[in-house]
């Protein structure tokens, strides 16, 4: 861990200015030109600055300024060599200037290197080159050894709180960014399980009405081998047209109650056992809304169940009832038992598997099997 704090660099984020706040990036702006001002203002303030004078110092203002704009680019591709050495090139540029009468120049590069160093560089090495540059800032200042010691002090704690003030940036500025990253996720989630219910919700009804369609399809052949009467082998016809038109129409309900538009539970439940002459629905337990897809999984099982009757039981009397229970739905459906239908071997069986299926997504069960008449299927929704 120690060894981690003393090398380890400031972050990408903490050292780019993108993370901060319009007001921070404006005072960045106006210290950096105040600096820019106070090397001019030395450089042309001197008395003794004249002719030739003028120009090496602006060209040393010039060069300072274009070390110091490569030594951000360096200390933020995290190149410890190259920014060591800008750093030198720095700090002999103050010398320089020191040596040529350039108080101020110096003073300001000696003091920029100091703070800079401790924002930008691993502590392991912007400790030996912030105590050169203000050892060398001691050594030209004129001031008392107890106001210069404070300077010092002054300039290093700057620099560290420079330092950690950035890192603190750049954590903001990484949870920002994992949290849009994290929100986008979310987002894309939420709409592949959108596109995921919305295809259940079609091949289950799709499902429902091609077996019902194949129900009165089969009979119809059945019938046309048995050289039944042509009334009858186009009712069965009329029948297989009527559920294709139904099948569509749910289709289009569906897509409805996935929006949040859907005819009450209850409702549903009469005119589906209403279609049904041997069908009867009741209903006991509070009467509450329910969410989308618990309501969808209920009318899909009990569409499926009443398919099922008048496939393999034709002419058995089918009880339905739906209970509201504190935290879930209760759906059973039971038939009175018959003789098997001519229809009985047609289709996969694959109808309560996939509402099973479904049941199990919710949270809930669905259970289907032989009762002491004929054949019940319960299925158990939390909401």
């Amino acid at each position: 861990m120690t060894e981690n704090t003393w090398t380890r660099w400031p972050s990408g984020e903490a050292l780019t200015r993108e993370a901060a706040t319009r007001p921070r990036r404006v005072l960045g702006w106006v210290t950096r030109s105040l600096v820019l001002a106070m090397l001019l203002w030395g450089a042309f303030n001197g008395t003794h600055v004249r002719g030739w004078g003028v120009l090496v110092a602006v060209a040393a203002i010039l060069s300072a300024a274009v070390v110091g704009w490569a030594l951000f680019r360096t200390t933020l591709a995290h190149r410890l060599w190259p920014s060591l050495a800008l750093y030198g090139v720095l700090l002999a540029i103050a010398v320089a200037a020191q040596a040529a009468d350039f108080g101020v120049i110096a003073l300001v590069l000696w003091c920029g290197c100091a703070i800079t160093a401790l924002e930008r560089l691993p502590i392991a090495a912007a400790l030996p080159v912030t105590v050169v540059a203000l050892a060398l800032y001691a050594a030209a200042n004129d001031d008392t050894w107890l106001t210069t010691l404070a300077t010092t002090a002054g300039l290093a704690l700057a620099g560290y709180v420079l330092r950690l003030d950035a890192e603190a940036r750049g954590s903001a500025q990484r949870l920002l960014t994992q949290e849009r990253a994290a929100r986008a996720a979310e987002a894309e989630s939420a709409a592949l399980g959108e596109r995921a219910r919305i295809a259940r919700e079609i091949h289950d009804v799709l499902a429902h009405s091609l077996s019902a369609q194949l129900v009165h399809l089969e009979a119809a052949r059945l019938l046309i081998e048995r050289g039944a009467d042509r009334d009858q082998i186009l009712e069965r016809v009329v029948a297989a047209r009527g559920m294709a038109r139904d099948g569509l129409a749910e289709t289009r309900q569906a897509l409805s109650a996935l929006r949040g538009d859907m005819t009450p539970l209850e409702d549903f439940l009469s005119q589906l056992v209403g279609t049904d002459d041997g069908a009867e629905a009741t209903i006991s337990g509070e009467r509450r809304p329910l969410p989308a897809e618990a309501s969808q999984a209920v009318r899909r099982v009990a569409q499926e169940a009443l398919t099922n009757v008048r496939k393999h039981a034709p002419g058995a009397k089918v009880r339905m009832r739906l209970e509201y229970g504190e935290d879930q739905v209760t759906l059973v459906v039971r038939d009175s038992g018959g003789s098997p239908g001519e229809l009985t071997t047609t289709g996969g069986g694959y109808g309560l598997r996939g509402m099973r299926e479904r049941a199990e997504l919710l949270g809930g069960s669905l259970d289907a099997g032989p009762d002491d008449e004929g054949f019940m299927v319960t299925l158990k929704v939390p909401v």
